[in-house]
């Protein structure tokens, strides 16, 4: 058995994962836009993990202030994530582009959908796989109502609230009209932000980025007909565009983890579920997303 000690703090480590020849290489961040991004801890039964935004933030801050990183390149296999999180997400990257000067790349895996897209945004170029999934340029929030089920089983609810929409959007009664119009006009908001990320981005006509924004997802090898990303290629190509808007030759690809996470090349997993040993767990439940999120805001692409 191998016995692994758990460290005494959980501050983030850099490992080097690839390198060209020679010392005293300047430095380019890999970084994992992984998973659903949201502004709370991811838990299951008998585990807790981290914050998937502030675990990003903090890559992203650490890559920021480390004068030997020369550019960052996003690797991005997410479907999206709540509006606030994203937002904040993207706005730190624009904040580094713009402060630190340091070019930001954006290579898609898999999916690199709504709120995953909407990061991508953030970067000077996008890379995508001509098989990645992206798009999903919109908001939804999911809602249910749980009336039916609950008059079955000879349940009744009651709220005493301050107001008549002090509990608009409640999964114990249906939705009245005037409450959707208070929530439809919220995503309204949140969709005309995400058009206008996307247009600045794209260097495209709003009214052009809007017929494309209702919903779909494309494929990557549609995407670039339609302009909505740069580049296709993989994770390679993008880290050797870094090196070249970087203007650097040779250079050293690092990523940072939790110090019990093994990263042994450029293909590693960028968050390791559970991968503090005191936090392994052998029953990992977890509600669905939908359940978790009523009431939500969200740019997400959730099939």
């Amino acid at each position: 058995y191998k016995v692994t000690p758990i460290p005494a703090s959980d501050a983030l480590r850099e490992t080097t994962v690839a390198k060209d020849k020679g010392v005293f290489l300047p430095k380019i961040a890999l970084i994992d836009i992984d998973g659903v991004i949201v502004n709370q801890r991811n838990t299951s039964l008998l585990s807790s993990g981290d914050n998937p935004m502030a675990t990003i933030l903090e890559k992203l801050q650490r890559a920021e202030m480390d004068n030997s990183v020369k550019a960052i390149v996003l690797r991005i296999n997410s479907p999206g994530g709540s509006v606030t999180a994203t937002d904040i997400i993207y706005r730190k990257i624009k904040g580094i582009e713009e402060d630190k000067k340091k070019p930001v790349i954006a290579s898609m895996i898999d999916v690199a959908a709504s709120g995953g897209y909407y990061i991508a945004c953030a970067a000077d170029k996008i890379f995508a796989e001509p098989t990645t999934v992206t798009g999903s340029i919109g908001v939804i929030m999911q809602t249910m109502t749980l009336k039916s089920m609950l008059d079955k089983i000879g349940i009744k609810t009651d709220a005493i609230k301050s107001g008549p929409n002090k509990d608009a959007g409640s999964p114990f009664r249906p939705m009245k009209p005037e409450e959707r119009k208070i929530f439809q006009h919220m995503i309204n908001q949140f969709y005309e932000r995400f058009l206008s990320v996307v247009s600045s981005s794209r260097k495209r006509d709003i009214k052009y980025i809007r017929k494309l924004a209702d919903g779909r997802v494309y494929t990557g090898a549609d995407a670039i007909k339609l302009g909505l990303i740069d580049k296709l290629g993989g994770l390679n190509e993008a880290l050797i565009y870094a090196k070249k808007v970087a203007k650097i030759d040779k250079a050293k690809i690092v990523m940072y983890h939790r110090p019990t996470g093994y990263r042994g090349s450029i293909y590693s997993e960028a968050t390791v579920p559970g991968a503090k040993l005191q936090q392994k767990s052998l029953i990992n439940l977890q509600m669905p997303l939908h359940l978790r999120a009523q009431g939500t805001f969200l740019y997400l692409w959730q099939p």
